[in-house]
């Protein structure tokens, strides 16, 4: 633990990757939607899932919204803000059918080990192969900045399940988490934040461990809006576990409303002078689920087929304009954490292995 920590001091006195001068970027949100499938990411409900009765509970008015033949048209009505904005200003990656690919290296294919593998910048298998509520032992990206002088108070976390606060390692970290039903404290509580306490506590949630995107978005914008973070994660997590109800409905219903948060989100920085053309968006999953046979799409991990297979997206001044990327590639979900370093102009490390930046969202940036 003491050579762990005498190296974590090391990185930081040696931390700057590429001068500041040539970064726009000076604040990362990192977003993730709990196994939302590249499939429909990219092109939009599936006529298999969506026709069937077992799956859906009102297939008529599921049509009406979300069908089309034309799959491109059929996945901006999904998600309209990923194709009519990021598409169009960002970088979208994962289309397998172009064989652009990008996939967990952990051999795990479930939520803390995806979780894990995203923030820490490896995959641990032989210490994080449950979803159980332990303390992470590994320095995530988060923690990282957190212990930084000039990002002191400046970030944070909210997410919908309530494993965040083991998987940051809130004790150890210091990165403030607000998850699961955990309400907002303080003195100086908001009336919206006074309101989304007392509507938490009243509005039951279908699951026991996970609270409805809704409140995770609207304490996460309070939050914002009083604190300016510099590196903000939010993690939504309503498309895992209505996908695990079998709902495919509710899992297309969810993934259109958190495609609305994230619009939200944007529209929100860009209208801000601390954030306007000075903010990134790192969005990506945990992992990915089941499509053969159709009912595995309800599943996922190590016994289901292909449920490694993942994407990215991103959004920022320093991202060219390259939209869905159709260039043959692999990336790697470990990626992610030294990303959201470089793009604030850092080197990550943690005394461990972590996987490289992606060059390709911000080529112009040379070291």
């Amino acid at each position: 633990m003491k050579n762990q920590l005498l190296i974590f001091l090391f990185a930081l006195c040696f931390a700057p990757l590429w001068s500041q001068k040539e970064l726009k970027t000076e604040n990362v949100f990192l977003i993730t939607l709990d196994g939302l499938r590249w499939q429909e990411l990219f092109s939009g409900a599936v006529d298999s899932l969506i026709s069937d009765k077992e799956f859906t509970h009102d297939t008529a008015l599921l049509k009406s919204v979300f069908w089309v033949e034309n799959a491109q048209e059929r996945r901006e009505r999904l998600m309209p803000f990923f194709w009519t904005t990021i598409a169009r200003e960002g970088q979208i990656y994962g289309n397998r059918w172009h064989k652009n690919f990008v996939n967990c290296s952990n051999k795990m294919w479930f939520s803390y080990p995806g979780y894990n593998e995203i923030l820490t910048g490896a995959a641990d298998d032989e210490r994080i192969h449950s979803n159980d509520k332990i303390q992470n032992p590994n320095v995530n990206v988060l923690e990282y900045f957190n212990r930084m002088p000039e990002y002191k108070d400046k970030v944070a976390a909210f997410g919908s399940w309530d494993v965040f606060p083991f998987i940051i390692n809130e004790e150890r970290s210091g990165v403030p988490v607000n998850a699961g039903f955990e309400e907002v404290k303080g003195k100086k509580l908001s009336c919206n934040e006074k309101t989304l306490n007392k509507l938490q506590r009243e509005i039951p949630s279908p699951w026991g461990s996970v609270r409805l995107d809704g409140f995770t978005q609207n304490f996460a914008l309070e939050y914002l809006k009083k604190n300016h973070p510099k590196l903000f994660y939010i993690a939504y997590g309503e498309t895992d576990d209505f996908a695990h109800d079998g709902k495919y409905d509710q899992y297309l219903w969810s993934a259109r409303r958190t495609d609305s948060f994230i619009r939200e989100l944007w529209e929100y920085v860009q209208s801000h002078p601390k954030y306007k053309n000075k903010t990134t968006f790192i969005i990506t999953t945990d992992h990915g689920r089941g499509h053969s046979p159709k009912d595995t799409w309800k599943h996922h991990g190590i016994k289901i087929k292909d449920a490694d297979e993942i994407w990215f997206a991103v959004i920022g001044p320093d991202t060219p304009a390259s939209g869905e990327m159709k260039s043959p590639g692999q990336l790697y979900q470990n990626q992610v954490a030294a990303t959201v370093a470089a793009f604030l102009g850092k080197s990550f490390s943690n005394g461990k292995t972590v996987a490289p930046a992606v060059k390709s969202m911000f080529p112009s940036i040379s070291k």
